[in-house]
Protein backbone atom coordinates (compact mmCIF):
# COMPACT_ATOMS: atom_id res chain seq x y z
CA UNK A 1 0.00 0.00 0.00
CA UNK A 2 1.36 3.66 -1.08
CA UNK A 3 0.20 6.49 1.38
CA UNK A 4 1.26 9.91 -0.18
CA UNK A 5 1.55 12.58 2.99
CA UNK A 6 1.42 16.22 2.51
CA UNK A 7 0.75 19.06 4.78
CA UNK A 8 1.25 22.99 5.19
CA UNK A 9 0.18 24.21 1.40
CA UNK A 10 -1.29 27.64 3.13
CA UNK A 11 -2.69 28.46 -0.61
CA UNK A 12 -0.27 26.77 -3.00
CA UNK A 13 -3.36 24.99 -4.76
CA UNK A 14 -0.18 24.64 -7.68
CA UNK A 15 1.60 22.79 -5.16
CA UNK A 16 -1.36 20.19 -3.92
CA UNK A 17 -1.79 19.80 -7.81
CA UNK A 18 1.57 18.71 -8.18
CA UNK A 19 1.37 16.42 -5.37
CA UNK A 20 -1.49 14.25 -7.07
CA UNK A 21 -0.60 14.40 -10.46
CA UNK A 22 2.95 13.02 -9.54
CA UNK A 23 1.04 9.99 -7.67
CA UNK A 24 -1.72 8.83 -9.10
CA UNK A 25 -1.13 5.30 -8.08
CA UNK A 26 -0.96 5.66 -4.50
CA UNK A 27 -3.75 4.19 -2.64
CA UNK A 28 -4.55 6.72 0.27
CA UNK A 29 -3.61 10.46 0.25
CA UNK A 30 -3.71 12.43 3.78
CA UNK A 31 -3.51 16.11 3.93
CA UNK A 32 -2.67 17.49 7.79
CA UNK A 33 -3.72 20.37 7.48
CA UNK A 34 -2.98 24.58 6.51
CA UNK A 35 -4.77 24.08 3.14
CA UNK A 36 -8.07 22.82 3.85
CA UNK A 37 -9.94 25.03 1.08
CA UNK A 38 -7.07 24.20 -1.48
CA UNK A 39 -7.86 20.45 -0.73
CA UNK A 40 -11.31 20.76 -1.34
CA UNK A 41 -10.73 22.27 -4.45
CA UNK A 42 -8.44 19.67 -5.50
CA UNK A 43 -10.17 16.86 -4.32
CA UNK A 44 -13.11 17.87 -6.95
CA UNK A 45 -10.32 17.13 -9.86
CA UNK A 46 -9.50 13.90 -8.35
CA UNK A 47 -13.05 11.92 -7.29
CA UNK A 48 -11.91 8.83 -7.98
CA UNK A 49 -8.71 9.28 -5.16
CA UNK A 50 -8.92 8.32 -1.10
CA UNK A 51 -8.27 11.47 0.67
CA UNK A 52 -7.77 11.66 4.31
CA UNK A 53 -7.82 15.33 6.22
CA UNK A 54 -7.17 17.22 9.52
CA UNK A 55 -7.74 20.59 10.27
CA UNK A 56 -4.57 23.08 10.74
CA UNK A 57 -4.42 26.44 13.45
CA UNK A 58 -4.98 28.10 9.78
CA UNK A 59 -8.00 26.29 8.87
CA UNK A 60 -10.59 29.05 9.95
CA UNK A 61 -13.64 27.45 10.73
CA UNK A 62 -12.84 23.86 9.36
CA UNK A 63 -15.75 20.97 10.92
CA UNK A 64 -12.59 18.77 9.86
CA UNK A 65 -11.29 17.29 13.34
CA UNK A 66 -7.95 18.37 14.52
CA UNK A 67 -6.93 14.47 14.94
CA UNK A 68 -8.07 11.22 13.53
CA UNK A 69 -6.86 7.88 13.15
CA UNK A 70 -6.70 5.23 9.75
CA UNK A 71 -6.38 1.23 10.03
CA UNK A 72 -4.79 0.03 6.97
CA UNK A 73 -6.43 -3.10 5.38
CA UNK A 74 -3.63 -4.85 6.53
CA UNK A 75 -4.12 -3.69 10.25
CA UNK A 76 -1.43 -1.19 10.51
CA UNK A 77 -2.53 1.92 12.64
CA UNK A 78 -2.13 5.16 11.86
CA UNK A 79 -2.58 8.49 14.01
CA UNK A 80 -2.55 11.81 12.30
CA UNK A 81 -2.65 15.60 13.64
CA UNK A 82 -1.87 18.87 12.05
CA UNK A 83 0.44 19.11 15.72
CA UNK A 84 0.07 22.00 16.93
CA UNK A 85 -1.90 20.94 20.04
CA UNK A 86 1.04 18.64 20.52
CA UNK A 87 3.93 20.91 20.94
CA UNK A 88 5.37 19.66 17.83
CA UNK A 89 7.84 22.70 17.21
CA UNK A 90 9.97 21.88 20.67
CA UNK A 91 9.21 17.88 20.76
CA UNK A 92 7.48 14.77 19.28
CA UNK A 93 7.12 13.03 22.71
CA UNK A 94 3.39 13.72 23.39
CA UNK A 95 2.91 12.09 19.84
CA UNK A 96 5.00 9.17 20.45
CA UNK A 97 3.15 8.95 23.76
CA UNK A 98 -0.17 8.89 22.60
CA UNK A 99 0.48 6.73 19.55
CA UNK A 100 1.79 4.04 21.71
CA UNK A 101 -1.23 4.37 24.22
CA UNK A 102 -3.46 3.74 20.94
CA UNK A 103 -1.60 1.26 19.38
CA UNK A 104 -0.59 3.26 16.54
CA UNK A 105 2.47 2.26 14.52
CA UNK A 106 2.41 5.44 12.52
CA UNK A 107 1.94 8.71 13.82
CA UNK A 108 1.92 11.84 11.61
CA UNK A 109 2.08 15.94 11.94
CA UNK A 110 2.51 18.71 10.14
CA UNK A 111 2.87 22.21 11.09
CA UNK A 112 6.31 23.02 11.48
CA UNK A 113 6.60 23.41 7.92
CA UNK A 114 10.47 21.04 8.85
CA UNK A 115 10.75 17.42 7.20
CA UNK A 116 11.23 14.59 9.84
CA UNK A 117 11.47 11.30 10.27
CA UNK A 118 12.39 8.95 13.16
CA UNK A 119 11.60 5.04 14.33
CA UNK A 120 11.38 5.54 17.79
CA UNK A 121 10.09 2.69 20.38
CA UNK A 122 8.26 0.96 17.15
CA UNK A 123 6.56 4.01 15.83
CA UNK A 124 7.19 5.47 12.78
CA UNK A 125 7.28 9.20 13.45
CA UNK A 126 7.02 11.69 10.02
CA UNK A 127 6.42 15.41 9.25
CA UNK A 128 6.27 15.24 5.46
CA UNK A 129 7.46 18.93 5.83
CA UNK A 130 5.94 21.39 3.52
CA UNK A 131 4.41 21.29 0.26
CA UNK A 132 3.95 24.82 0.26
CA UNK A 133 6.07 27.17 2.56
CA UNK A 134 9.32 25.21 4.09
CA UNK A 135 11.04 26.55 6.72
CA UNK A 136 13.85 24.01 6.82
CA UNK A 137 16.13 26.08 3.49
CA UNK A 138 15.21 22.71 1.67
CA UNK A 139 12.82 22.38 -0.94
CA UNK A 140 9.48 21.84 -0.77
CA UNK A 141 8.06 18.34 -0.47
CA UNK A 142 5.75 15.72 0.91
CA UNK A 143 6.06 12.13 1.62
CA UNK A 144 4.96 8.55 1.22
CA UNK A 145 4.85 5.69 3.39
CA UNK A 146 5.10 2.13 2.09
CA UNK A 147 3.40 -0.45 3.78
CA UNK A 148 4.29 -4.36 2.78
CA UNK A 149 5.00 -7.64 3.83
CA UNK A 150 8.47 -6.56 4.42
CA UNK A 151 7.58 -3.68 6.46
CA UNK A 152 6.92 0.29 6.64
CA UNK A 153 9.28 2.48 4.67
CA UNK A 154 8.95 6.15 4.62
CA UNK A 155 10.27 8.61 2.61
CA UNK A 156 10.64 12.84 1.61
CA UNK A 157 10.01 14.01 -1.88
CA UNK A 158 11.28 16.97 -2.85
CA UNK A 159 8.38 18.84 -5.03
Amino acid sequence: MRIVVFSDTHGNYAAMHKVFKRNGNADLFIFLGDGERDLDRVKSHYIDKKVLSVSGNCDYASMTPENDIYVTPSGVKIFFTHGHRWAVKYTTDKLLEQAKNIGAQIVLFGHTHCRYYEYADGVHILNPGSAGCPRDFKPACYAYIDITDAGIFCAHVDL
